[in-house]
């Protein structure tokens, strides 16, 4: 997978499709129990963020990981598992950590430039991973230092989920257009 140009890509078509809502069209919720367009883009910043500091233990050198990390088949096993759960083709609703919680509060409409800037970021992170992932290094999740996976494959992650939002945000809005008629 080209992380990059996927990143890009989704941040093409979020800019692209939802750019032109106010504040009250991303909020816009079709129930209590569905995240508005706004909160889709708010969880993928708040969720991607905290691999952030994961990154940075990387390159000073401090990515302390678990006793389980040595047992190869289990850091396999989770992050498939991970990625299959976060991918789009899984229709299943799936409740997110409480630290990946969005926004309950109203967004702004500046949830676009905010979600520019953390993709790019996010880029530079991976542009500057490459030492890393030919080390195959592993890493901890974010949620739980217990759960464990290689870089490439939390990139995979991290792309993956994001395709998953978009999707969700694309859904929210389109059901906004047939309920408010625009």
């Amino acid at each position: 997978m080209n992380w990059i140009k996927e990143i890009d890509d989704i941040t093409d078509k979020f800019a692209g499709k939802l750019k032109d809502l106010n504040k009250n069209e991303l909020n816009w919720k079709p129930n209590s129990e569905t995240w508005s367009i706004a909160q889709n883009i708010n969880h993928l910043i708040v969720l991607n963020e905290t691999y952030f500091s994961t990154f940075e233990n990387l390159k000073k050198g401090k990515n302390k990981l678990p006793f389980i990390s040595k047992i190869g088949f289990i850091s396999a096993f989770m992050g498939k598992t991970i990625l299959k759960a976060v991918s789009p083709d899984n229709q299943s609703k799936t409740k997110t950590f409480p630290i990946w919680e969005p926004e309950k509060s109203e967004i702004s409409e500046d949830i676009h430039v905010e979600f520019q800037t953390h993709q790019n970021v996010l880029k530079k992170y991976i542009e500057n991973s490459d030492n890393y992932l030919k080390n195959k290094m592993l890493i901890s999740s974010p949620a739980n230092k217990n759960i464990v996976y290689k870089l490439e494959t939390a990139f995979d992650i991290i792309v993956t989920h994001e395709k998953r939002h978009l999707e969700q945000a694309l859904k929210v809005n389109e059901l906004r257009t047939k309920s408010t008629g625009r």
